[in-house]
């Protein structure tokens, strides 16, 4: 199988969008990623990869803390701009037990690094949850390369 045929087979899985946020001398720096899951429920632990050469990369690794951001139907925009797709704009960031979330994500998870582990060329980042906030709105969902959205309500 060659490179295409794999992202392809890879594209074909939905996944909710999130933004990684960390913080590193007062500047918060982000990325979008749908590479995200939980580890562990005891103790709360979650992991992100992260491309080696991701600028967030040394910032994660120096900060050894980070948020999840899991994004809300109606922020498309945020997640295009920590794609790097929009370059123009900003935007503003709450705390969540001191760390830099996205006010209206519909899931924030606060996370200090609790390992690392290289793998092909990603790093893995485990993350202790420190604290979590909740919201029930309906996902942000990325399908074969495109953003989209539930057609049926699933959130009680």
């Amino acid at each position: 199988m060659d490179d295409k045929q794999f992202r392809t087979a890879m594209g074909k899985f939905a996944t909710g969008v999130t933004v990684i946020a960390t913080e590193v001398e007062g500047e918060v720096h982000g990325m979008t990623a749908n590479a995200f899951m939980s580890v562990s429920l005891d103790p709360k632990l979650i992991v992100i990869s992260v491309r080696k050469q991701a600028s967030i990369l040394a910032k994660l690794q120096s900060s050894q803390t980070f948020s999840v951001n899991i994004l809300g139907e109606d922020q498309q925009e945020v997640s295009m701009i920590f794609a790097g797709q929009l370059k123009d704009k900003q935007v503003d960031f709450n705390r969540l037990d001191g760390k830099p979330v996205i006010p209206g994500s519909i899931a924030q998870i606060a996370c200090e690094v609790s390992g690392e582990h290289i793998e092909g060329d990603h790093i893995l980042f485990i993350g202790k949850v420190t604290d979590i906030y909740v919201e029930d709105k309906a996902p942000l969902i990325y399908y074969n390369g495109k953003y989209g959205s539930l057609k049926e309500e699933i959130i009680d």
